[in-house]
């Protein structure tokens, strides 16, 4: 990945570049953990509900729209990066895409229905130094955000310890790939 830019790896935008906007704290997911979560999660995008919590540069449900998603909700708390989501989604012709500027946890207080959730893919990759992914992960599941058997995608800190996941979601698989740890959890226990 360069750093102004990003490439969508597979799917009907396959090799297209988007660019990523300057912004303290963007931290897109590098091609290498999108193409391996996104070959965990191959047999589950088709028709797929999702949400992108943290989009930043939409790298995540960008790629699983063009990989069959239905519907990718990206929120953004940064106007100016939620601006350039909205481009980056009209570039594409992205239909299914809703870009909400909103902090998440105020986003996470909203309606679940009027959001289009619940949801059946999850994204979450907050700022690192942030604190928010165990209120998102809180609230996610105490709002009723997710379906049955939903998958969640979580980002952190490489070198730290694995979070303490909610009660439900059972990992499913996870690496560390430099200074990122990413986590596919599925809620409910399901294996497959």
């Amino acid at each position: 990945m360069s750093r102004g830019g990003i490439r969508i790896i597979g799917g009907r935008w396959r090799g297209r570049r988007l660019a990523v906007p300057p912004g303290k704290g963007l931290r897109p997911t590098p091609d290498r953990v999108r193409e391996t979560l996104f070959n965990w999660l191959s047999p589950r995008l088709a028709g797929a509900r999702c949400l992108d919590l943290f989009a930043g540069s939409g790298a995540l449900g960008l790629e699983a729209l063009s990989r069959g998603a239905t519907e990718a909700v990206l929120v953004e708390r940064a106007a100016p990066v939620a601006r350039h989501l909205r481009e980056q989604v009209a570039t594409l012709g992205a239909e299914g895409a809703t870009v909400v500027q909103s902090d998440a946890r105020r986003f996470l207080e909203g309606e679940v229905a009027a959001a289009g959730g619940p949801f059946e893919l999850v994204f979450l990759d907050p700022p690192f130094d942030s604190n928010l992914l165990d209120p998102a992960m809180a609230a996610l599941e105490a709002g009723g955000w997710l379906a049955e058997g939903a998958a969640i995608h979580v980002e952190s800190p490489g070198g730290g310890a694995e979070p303490a996941w909610p009660e439900g979601w059972q990992p499913h698989r996870g690496h560390v790939h430099g200074e990122v740890r990413y986590d596919l959890l599925l809620r409910g226990g399901e294996t497959s």
